[in-house]
Formats: C-alpha cells, structure tokens, sequence
C-alpha cells in the first residue's frame, strides 16, 4: 500500500500539537499547585480562624485563634476532624458534612454554613464557615477544603432574642400561664448573655413571692419566697422597698446581702442587679433580678437588658393584677364587699348539690330596700351608695358570718342561711333582718328609716336548683312588697300561679304596647262659673282578648316596671297631640289637652327632647299642652326643677295631679311654677259630708290661687258637690258628672251639642 505523504505530514504535525499541550498542562499543573501552596500558605499565616483540611487523611489544621475562639490554647485540640465532631452541635454535623460533600462534587457553587460550636466553659459559640476547595491538579478532584470562622455569636444571639420576644408578647396576648412566661423571659435573657442567671419575684403586700427562675436552684427559690422587703434585704428586696435600681457587685461584702447571702453563696452566686418592676399607674409590682457566678457590675448592654427585661415582666404582671382584679370584680360586690351574682350562683349550686347528697334543707332570702329609689333620686347616688353601705354592715351583722350574703345589684340582695331548716328558725331569722334594717339612720344630715321586703324559698320544698330556688324567693318578695312592704313572705305554689299570671300580663302588655294596640278616651274638663269645656285628659285603656279590660293603674306601673313606659308616652303624646289638632280642624273650640306624665320621665334626658318633636310634628300650639304630673315627682330634686324650667321655656303648661294625698305636698310647690293643682277625688267624695274635708280642699284652693294657679276638682259625680265647689272657689271640675271618657267622635258630639244648646 502506497503512504500518502500528505497524511503523514499531518499526523506529525498533530504529535507535535499535542506534545505541546501536554507541555502546557504540566506546566499549568504545577503552577496551580504553587498557587495552592501558596494560597494554603497564606490563609494559615492570616491571623484568622483559619482551618484546613485534609480529605484523604481528615486531618485538620486548625489556626491558634480558631481555637481561643473556643476558649482553647493552642495546644489542647488534636488536628483532625474528630476534634471538629466533638464541638459542633449534634443537630448540625451530618447537615453540614452533606453540605460539603455537595460541594467537593460540584452539585453546589459555593461552600458556606452556621453551626454552633461548643465553648471550652460548655456554652455554644454561634460561627459563620466559609470554604473553597483545593485540588493537586488542574482536572483532579479536590484533596483539601481550607475555609476561616466568623464568630456570629452576638448577631446570633440577637436575632434569636428578637424572636423569643415575639413569641413571648404572643404568650401573653393568648394568656399562657405566667410561670411558662416566666421561664421563657428569663432564657431569652440567659441567652443574650453567657453566664447570666435571672430571676422574677411577684410583690404581695410587704412580701415577695417567687414568680420564676428556671436557671436558679430550687433551694435558693424556696429561700427567698415569702422573703420581706426593706432598705437592706438583698437586691430585689431592697428595689421594691425603694422602688429604684439596685445594683450589688458582690453579694459577699455588699451589706445589703449581710443576713441573706448564706443563701445565695453556696450556689455560686456573687453578684446581684434588680431593677423593680413598675405597672403603667405607678405602682411597684415586684423585681427582676440578673445573676452572674462572679462580681461585677452591668456593661450598658446589659444595662439596658435589665430595664426591658423589668419592663416585658411588667406587662405580664400587669396582665395577672388586672385578671385579678377583673376577678375580684366578677366575684366580689365592690361596693359592699358582699359576694357578686355570679359568685351567688357558684355558692348556691355548690350547696344545692352537697345538700342532695346529704339530704338537709337550707333557705335562701332575697331582700330588697323599700323606696331605696327616693334617697337616690332626691339626694344623689352618692349618698345613696354610702346608705347602702350602712345598710350591708347591718345585714352582715345578723348572720355574723354564718350567712353567705350577696348583692345582686342596685338595692337587692340574696342570704343563704342554713341553719333556716324549718319555718320558724327562717322566720325569727327574717324578722331580726327587718328589725335591725328599720334602725333610724342618719341619711345627709336627715333621720331616715328605712325598710325592707323579704322573700323566702326553702330548698328542696320550693325548689331543687338554682333558677327554681331564685324564682321561688324572688317570687315571695314580690308578693311581700305587694301586701305593703315592710314585712316577709313564704313562697307557695299559690303565688307561683300569681306569679305566672304577672309574667303573662306583662309579656301582653309588650306586645300591646310594640303593636300600638292601646287606645285612649278622653275625659271633658268643665269652667264651673261659664260651664264651657276648656280642655280634654287623654287616658289610656287596654283591651286584651284574654285578659279582658286591665285597669291603668296595674298596666302603667308595669309598663314602668318592665322598661315600656317611654315606648307607651311617646304613643299617648303623638295621639292625644294630633287629635287635638284635628278637633281644631273641625271647627272645634280652642281647649287645652292634659296628659298624664310618669315621673320616670323627669330623670330621662330624652324627655325635653321628646316634648320638642312632638310639639314640632303635630303642629300643636304648645300652650294648649298640659302636662300632668304626680307630687312626688316635684320634690326638691335639683333635676326635676330644671326639666320644669325648661317645659316652662317651651310654653307648655303644668299640673300637678292627685294634689294632696302625697307628702311635702306644700313645701314642693316654693319651689316651682305650676299652672294647675287637681283636688284628688278621694277629697271630693267626702265633700258634701265632712267638714274637715271642706275646709281642706278650700284651704287648697286659696293657697293655688295665692300662688297664681288654677284649681281642677276630679271626680264629680253630683251637682251638690258642684255647687259647694264653686262656694269654695274652684275654677275647673271633671267627672262623671259631665261625661264618662269617651272615643274621639264622643268628644265632637259632647262639643256639638253644647253648641247646639248655646
């Protein structure tokens, strides 16, 4: 075969290529092994924390500041990776082993980790490890990994603080139990500072209470719990004594710590900072304290550890006094110190169930203060509360401490008496409370006595749990105050039929009022001298299906009673107004329309505002609206003379109903300005027959006049006592006599045939 000489050429001139290159690696190969030599060289000269490691024999250079870095000298650590494996975190060895042999394989850019590599004292060291990889050759693997420490201890250490912190507020916001707060504040701090031990104690009274050190001996905890503070009682006793910062640098010469540093020194301690832990309002609620095994005294560091460690304890404090307050709140009456209705009811179920199990009896008293609204409303709540308190004191005074005694609120109470087995102890025991109630006091300067009502329920007879035993005694004092007042009554099935009857008619009576289903008549009011009609007084009727025709004077007060009796006012006002108006429309004569006023009313700030729209939407003229009120309701209350005044401002006049047969009825009137006073009908009826009567009523009649007021006489029924009224001087009159009350179209009528006749 023929040689191509063309080919040779070319495969001479390849040889002599690649004996070049070959040339070229070599020379490349052993520049980069110098370079790495001299690389290698130069990180261990580097006064660094320097390491560098062998991976085919796992020994392992390490520099002498990566081992003070430890707190080594720098002949205390072998030189192999075994030595790296007994410091790093057992957590983190295998992470990042596997981490480098990613990186020695190329699966990873770049070699850098944390780990956390123990201390020679035991704590952990927080480093940042950053590597590159060595190799013989330009194209062999890796023989050695060679990287330098950064001690991230102190970066470390805050980030994790930064995140206890969270946790710790989101402890407190979802109400972990203090004592785990506790240890979590005081780690978190441990943490910030190598050494550091920490301690919470809790301020009862003059007395400090271990609160939580989950650093401390359990002994030296139990030392100081329960220890009294002072001027010179260690650290913590000192600072809450003095409510300032105490810091002692050592606990064995401080003479602050002389009579109890016995317990302290044995377990290592010899220095002591507190800071007293202060709430928002002022008040010192207990001390945070930071303990080191050596004296010293606080770096600025750790200074402001101490105030925000006090401060974050504070809040946690804080939260426990309020959660205990709130408790003593929701438990205890704060303004008698009695029990609260909730504790009542804890109390009551508690003994209802021992008592079934040992089958005895036991009474439970509901109590409530007769008229205990007057001294309210005529003096204040202040000196209302104050009464109430004497009240409390002379209740608790009976049972001497062997009645559980409970305010339900306002002027009610609740007694449970055990001994009350039958109705003769449970009696004698209710008259002592009526007895010792009804003692004259001294009310604001003023003698007063007051009076009570009580209703018993005896357990299991009248009821065998809670809400039976209370509705059976809240059902007898209802029926005590409804006999009178002033006395007690025994639960019966009898009045539980009462009882159910009240409930129903109420409940009726809601619905009556909500639906607008009341109507009023209207009864005509007569000038005795011209006997023309001059005015109308609106009156409510109800008419139920079941119940029948129910008397105003049962629905108004249980209209008062059950909270309806604005609702049903504000009805009458808009009705009665709008009827007069439409009167006026018809061609009726101008008269005035009366309207019967509850004295709730005069204490409701939306009262004068009520008058102003009713006034302003149905167009009456103000002046043709009378107001009529009960005597009680012008007492001297500073309240009611004003709300008085300002009706008067609006033009709108004012009469005072049933004159004469409550109290003080005489001293009211100096202090206001009425335009009407009506003569009870229960005068008019002894009128013609009794000569006491007769001067009474012509007594009243001259001090009206006297007093510029106009005089209405109700309930007449008989000419005669029209007669004698007009000898006496009486201006208006209303009654039978003239007309029953009647429906709006009975009203024109009596109006057109007066005209008729005139």
């Amino acid at each position: 075969m023929k040689s191509n000489p063309h080919l040779l050429t070319q495969v001479n001139q390849l040889r002599t290529e690649l004996a070049s290159v070959n040339e070229t690696n070599e020379l490349l190969t052993n520049e980069l092994n110098k370079s790495s030599e001299r690389f290698v060289t130069a990180m261990r000269g580097a006064n660094q924390a320097v390491w560098d490691w062998d991976l085919d024999t796992d020994e392992v250079y390490y520099s002498p500041l990566w081992k003070s870095m430890l707190g080594y000298d720098d002949d205390e650590l072998d030189n192999h990776l075994d030595t790296w494996k007994s410091l790093v975190h057992s957590d983190e060895q295998q992470i990042i082993l596997d981490k480098a042999q990613n990186y020695l394989s190329g699966q990873l850019g770049s070699f850098e980790v944390e780990m956390r590599l123990r201390h020679k004292n035991g704590y952990f060291v927080y480093i940042r490890s950053i590597a590159f990889s060595v190799s013989k050759s330009f194209d062999s693997k890796p023989s050695r990994l060679v990287g330098y420490h950064v001690d991230i201890s102190k970066h470390k250490r805050a980030e994790l603080f930064n995140k206890k912190h969270t946790k710790i507020l989101e402890m407190i916001a979802k109400g972990f139990p203090t004592s785990d707060i506790y240890t979590e504040i005081a780690l978190m701090y441990e943490g910030l500072f190598v050494g550091m031990r920490c301690s919470m104690l809790e301020l009862e009274g003059d007395t400090l209470l271990h609160g939580g050190a989950p650093s401390l001996p359990q002994e030296y905890c139990d030392s100081v719990h329960g220890l009294k503070i002072g001027p010179n009682i260690g650290s913590c006793g000192t600072s809450t004594y003095t409510g300032k910062r105490v810091v002692v640098e050592n606990i064995e010469t401080d003479p602050k710590w002389s009579a109890i540093k016995h317990v302290a020194l044995p377990h290592g301690m010899r220095c002591c900072w507190s800071e007293p832990i202060i709430s928002s309002t002022g008040k010192v609620l207990g001390a945070f304290g930071m303990y080191y095994n050596h004296p010293a005294r606080p770096t600025e560091d750790e200074s402001e550890a101490l105030t925000s460690a006090a401060m974050l304890t504070g809040i946690v404090m804080e939260r426990d006094h309020n959660q205990k307050r709130i408790r003593e709140l929701a438990y205890t009456d704060e303004l008698t110190g009695f029990s609260s209705r909730s504790c009542l009811y804890a109390n009551l179920e508690s003994l209802i169930k021992r008592s079934s199990s040992e089958k005895s009896q036991f009474s439970l008293y509901y109590l409530d203060l007769d008229n205990f609204k007057d001294i309210n409303d005529s003096l204040g709540h202040d000196v209302g509360d104050k009464h109430l308190q004497e009240v409390a004191s002379r209740i608790a005074s009976v049972g001497q401490g062997a009645h559980l005694l409970a305010r339900l609120g306002g002027d009610e109470f609740c007694i449970i008496v055990k001994e009350a087995t039958n109705k003769d102890t449970a009696a004698n025991i209710a008259a002592r409370y009526l007895d010792i109630i009804a003692k004259p006091s001294d009310v604001c300067g003023r003698k007063f006595t007051q009076t009570c009502s009580i209703g018993i329920a005896s357990y299991p007879e009248d009821g065998a749990d809670l809400q039976s035993l209370l509705k059976a005694a809240d059902t007898a004092l209802y029926t005590a105050k409804d006999h009178g007042k002033s006395q007690y009554a025994f639960y019966s099935k009898v009045l539980a039929t009462e009882a159910e009857y009240r409930f129903k008619v109420e409940q009726y009576l809601r619905e009556a009022i909500e639906q607008h289903t009341l109507s009023l008549v209207y009864q005509t009011q007569h000038d005795l001298d011209s006997g023309k009609i001059v005015g109308v007084e609106a009156l409510s009727r109800w008419h139920h299906p079941e119940l029948g025709q129910v008397s105003p004077i049962q629905f108004i007060s249980i209209a008062e009673r059950i909270g309806m009796i604005k609702q049903l006012t504000e009805q009458v006002l808009i009705t009665a107004c709008t009827q007069l108006v439409a009167w006026k429309k018809q061609g009726l004569p101008s008269i005035r329309m009366a309207i019967n006023i509850s004295p709730i009313h005069f204490l409701d700030p939306d009262f004068i505002p009520l008058i102003k729209r009713v006034i302003a939407e149905t167009g009456i003229v103000a002046s043709d609206l009378e107001l009529e009120v009960t005597e009680t309701v012008v007492q001297t209350h500073q309240k009611n003379l004003s709300v008085f005044q300002e009706l008067k401002t609006l033009g709108v006049s004012l009469s005072i109903d049933d004159f004469g047969t409550g109290y003080s009825s005489f001293a009211s009137l100096k202090h206001l300005t009425v335009d009407c006073l009506k003569i009870d009908k229960y005068f008019i009826d002894d009128l013609l027959t009794d000569k006491k009567t007769q001067l009474l009523v012509g007594s009243m009649i001259e001090m009206a006049h006297n007093l510029g007021c106009n005089v209405v006489a109700e309930g007449i029924e008989k000419p005669e006592q029209v007669n004698e009224l007009k000898k006496l001087g009486c201006d208006m009159a209303q009654g039978y006599l003239f007309s029953q009350p009647t429906h709006p179209e009975g009203i024109s009528t009596i109006f057109n045939a007066k005209m008729e006749l005139s």
